[in-house]
């Protein structure tokens, strides 16, 4: 394809890392940064600062490029209704933007596709241009899990899936079939930073290591955004809560700055499993 791409930039090194293996792969593409989450990496790319009110700025701006597909990367913080500073193009589309922040988190993902959708633009997802992001199959790091390892995977991926429908999060951390925490809206890390806190103030009585966190893209999301990511931080954070492992869904959970994020896991001793949904 010839139409250049445009990747909308939240936070985080992903969006860098899709860009470059986007323009590895042939592609010319357009970062648009949104202020306040994306980093000035952007710039050494054709690029375009936006608030998230900027509706009009930016539709226009890819149309004057002559982009067709829009894929959506790393973290932004939901908006509030309060805090946009909307321009013409905004206001003119207020009941639908309006629409898409009263709902829950895949709601407003599906809504914000369908908005540029509705505009003549398609929406793609990381798999579509850049899918050497994504966990492969098999043993990424360590041993392969043991038997008490691969119940509690077994045992995650059920409950993950069986909490899919109710948009709660992507993980949780399992131990002898035993949820210790799910993972709602404080993320990943914040979740097994609880996790620590627990083991340290006696509240959970594991001896040594115990836990594994498994990880997966909630059943009937939509693939093309906010799918699960783990990166370096969850490592420490994972280390700092004394699991054994983790097993992320192949294919399904991007890995942020790869080379870090294996360096980190071999050093912390722990697996890192590339499960099969």
């Amino acid at each position: 394809m010839t139409a250049p791409l445009a990747l909308v930039c939240g936070s985080g090194v992903l969006p860098l890392e899709a860009a470059s293996e986007i323009r590895a792969r042939g592609r010319e593409i357009f970062l648009v940064g949104l202020i306040g989450s994306a980093g000035r990496e952007i710039e050494a790319y054709p690029h375009l600062w936006v608030r998230l009110g900027e509706v009009g700025k930016l539709l226009a701006a890819l149309r004057a490029r002559g982009v067709s597909d829009i894929l959506f990367l790393g973290a932004v913080t939901r908006p509030d209704l309060g805090d946009l500073l909307p321009d013409w193009g905004a206001i003119v589309r207020a009941g639908e933007i309006a629409k898409l922040i009263r709902g829950g988190d895949d709601a407003l993902l599906r809504g914000v596709a369908q908005l540029f959708e509705s505009e003549g633009f398609r929406i793609v997802g990381p798999r579509d241009v850049a899918p050497g992001l994504f966990a492969p199959k098999g043993e990424i790091v360590g041993p392969f899990p043991d038997e008490e390892a691969r119940t509690d995977i077994a045992f995650g991926a059920r409950l993950l899936e069986a909490m899919s429908p109710y948009d709660i999060g992507q993980g949780a951390v399992i131990t002898a079939e035993r949820a210790l925490a799910i993972e709602a809206a404080e993320g990943t890390d914040n979740m097994l930073a609880r996790v620590a806190e627990l083991r340290a103030g006696g509240r959970l009585r594991l001896k040594g290591r115990a836990g594994v966190f498994v990880k997966a893209a909630k059943r009937g999301q939509d693939v093309r955004l906010d799918l699960p990511a783990v990166g370096p931080a969850t490592i420490a954070a994972a280390k700092k809560a004394q699991l054994v492992g983790l097993a992320i869904a192949a294919g399904e959970v991007l890995i942020a700055d790869r080379p870090a994020f294996l360096k980190a896991a071999e050093q912390a001793g722990l697996f890192v499993y590339g499960w099969t949904p």
